[in-house]
């Protein structure tokens, strides 16, 4: 049945006179009968009876007519959907990301994408680095934004966004030297607030034996797989940590940032985007352009 019968039915249901909806309509009457009655036969029921006074939905037209009036909207919206992403002014993205992108990264990429595509309908999912690998190789997000290095199945891009030195997270009271540095020997001794071992393995081996060769061990005191949960943490008293310098963005109570007088073997800390290599242009590729550390 033509989505333009059906407009016509509600027309006519909504006016109460095939005249009158035949005016609204800027079309004939006489087509506006045939249409009516096309679409009768084609259901095999009258919708309309026709008096003097106009046209009245039967039994049948009434039972009918909010079942056809949602139909309408969902196939209107439905066109419209399919024009913006035709025309590349909207369109649905699942963006998974680590903790780290908030701080700065995300708010700026999301920005400018709705600047360039303005009805893009964006679905935001904080995650691990392990939950966004399976996530990517199941298609159940568009795009990751997560640490490298890591493994993920499938033809992958991968753009590094930005490479970040860590930093020593402490609480607040904690004492630091005349530089206003720490040593590695006093992160040791505090023990260490970090991400579990599966989740970030390359670079906790990187921090482990960054602390070997500063003469001592890496104590992880206390598990924590985000970033908040990290803070809180150390100021909750429970060790200090080590964090990428971005998260002096946030200013959360009971911690402070400094630098490690040692830390020249500490391991880099990589955001990258990671998303599905396809044979067109997707609008991941387009936020993955829009990504600047």
């Amino acid at each position: 049945m033509e989505t333009r019968n059906l407009k016509y039915f509600l027309a006519v249901a909504d006016a109460g006179s095939v005249t009158r909806a035949a005016e609204l309509l800027d079309i004939a009457q006489p087509a506006l009968s045939q249409a009516l009655s096309r679409m009768e036969r084609d259901l095999g029921v009258k919708l309309f009876s026709r008096t003097r006074r106009g046209a009245q939905l039967t039994p049948a037209g009434e039972a009918i007519v909010e079942d056809v009036r949602l139909s309408v909207a969902r196939i209107e919206a439905a066109s419209h959907r399919a024009r913006e992403i035709g025309a590349q002014r909207g369109g649905r993205l699942t963006i998974g990301f680590a903790s780290a992108a908030l701080f700065n990264l995300l708010p700026r990429a999301i920005g400018a994408l709705r600047a360039e595509v303005p009805n893009v309908e964006l679905m935001l999912k904080e995650m691990s680095n392990a939950e966004q690998a399976s996530a990517l190789e199941q298609g159940t997000i568009d795009i990751g934004l997560l640490h490298t290095p890591v493994a993920v199945g499938g033809r992958m891009r991968e753009k590094l966004i930005v490479r970040e030195r860590l930093l020593a997270v402490l609480p607040h009271a904690f004492r630091t030297g005349e530089d206003g540095k720490v040593g590695l020997k006093d992160l040791s001794d505090a023990g260490l607030v970090w991400f579990p071992g599966d989740q970030l393995p390359v670079v906790r081996a990187g921090i482990l034996s960054a602390f070997r060769q500063a003469g001592c061990e890496a104590n992880v005191v206390q598990d924590a797989n985000r970033s908040l949960t990290v803070l809180a943490c150390v100021a909750a008293g429970c060790g200090a940590s080590l964090l990428p310098q971005s998260v002096t963005a946030l200013q959360f109570a009971g911690v402070r940032f400094c630098d490690v007088r040692d830390g020249d073997n500490l391991p880099p800390f990589e955001l990258s985007a990671i998303w599905p290599m396809r044979s067109r242009p997707t609008l991941a590729d387009r936020f993955a352009a829009l990504l600047e550390g």
